[in-house]
């Protein structure tokens, strides 16, 4: 019965477009979002599409912190061609007074019920539904913004070390000099893992079985190395806690030295640590040479 209610519908006017009404956060807008608001704007034949959006009050407040602000998450639907018009400030629970102010036909969402701010777990459209004003959209599986975030998180130093190197400071980024020279060793390990991996491969297909037990027991000692490098040179890395880059003068605190001031002796080993990363590399492409016979 109340599956019944929720279901129904009035009739949609006749004389004017229908004015529907989608709502959200739309932080990070996807291709998630933007197939939602296009079954929204072609529910009926002429649709003037209102797409309301929580201001940064309420959302912080309700949901949670949201990568972009308020009026980027405006901007980012003014320009998008399905919308007709943006409604900043958005409440969280739709209430008649705001649908008579906006003339509101129809609100478009899925069928998932969403918490309302009473903390009761009530439905923020069950109002709507209740007076068949509810348009059902069907959710894009496998994309949210929760998801893009995992993706970042997941990847984090990776993305870290890609605005470094495109211009962004340390301070910007909140990561240490410490961290940073840890990020820089630990990807050059990893993109030598790789480069050792594939020229072993290759070695592996053109080669007969005996060379192949060469390029492995001498891979053996590249991998041996590598695998034990990323902790070694953390171990030097995590010692400049405790050493003061000037000796015989008053130390300073540990986040002074870390965020503004370089240190020579994490220099040497961030440096020493590259080098040994050039120089094993090179040996394991003139262990290839040879198995190749160049």
């Amino acid at each position: 019965m109340e599956d019944k209610k929720k279901r129904w519908m009035v009739e949609p006017p006749t004389d004017r477009p229908v004015r529907v009404y989608a709502d959200g956060i739309y932080d990070l807008f996807h291709f998630g979002h933007a197939r939602s608001l296009e079954q929204a704007k072609k529910s009926f034949p002429n649709t003037y599409l209102l797409v309301g959006c929580c201001n940064d009050e309420v959302t912080h407040r309700l949901k949670g912190k949201t990568v972009m602000t308020d009026k980027e998450r405006y901007e980012s639907l003014r320009h998008y061609k399905w919308v007709d018009e943006v409604i900043p400030d958005a409440p969280w629970v739709l209430t008649q007074e705001f649908i008579d102010k906006h003339q509101i036909d129809y609100v478009a969402h899925d069928s998932l019920p969403y918490a309302d701010a009473s903390g009761a777990g009530n439905d923020v459209y069950e109002f709507v539904k209740s007076i068949g004003r509810f348009k059902e959209t069907k959710r894009t599986d496998g994309i949210s913004t929760s998801d893009i975030i995992m993706r970042i998180v997941k990847d984090y130093n990776e993305y870290v070390l890609r605005n470094l190197d495109r211009g962004y400071s340390r301070k910007d980024l909140g990561v240490s000099y410490v961290k940073e020279k840890r990020l820089r060793v630990n990807m050059g390990l990893k993109k030598l893992r790789e480069r050792v991996k594939k020229q072993q491969e290759k070695v592996e297909e053109k080669a007969s079985y005996t060379i192949q037990t060469v390029a492995k027991t001498a891979g053996m000692n590249h991998t041996l190395w590598v695998e034990n490098a990323d902790r070694l040179v953390a171990g030097f890395l995590e010692m400049d806690e405790h050493i003061d880059p000037n000796p015989g003068t008053e130390p300073e605190p540990y986040r002074f030295r870390t965020e503004t001031v370089p240190n020579p002796l994490v220099d040497g080993v961030f440096e020493g640590a590259l080098g040994a990363l050039e120089a094993l590399e090179m040996e394991a492409l003139v262990d290839a040479m040879v198995v190749y016979g160049g």
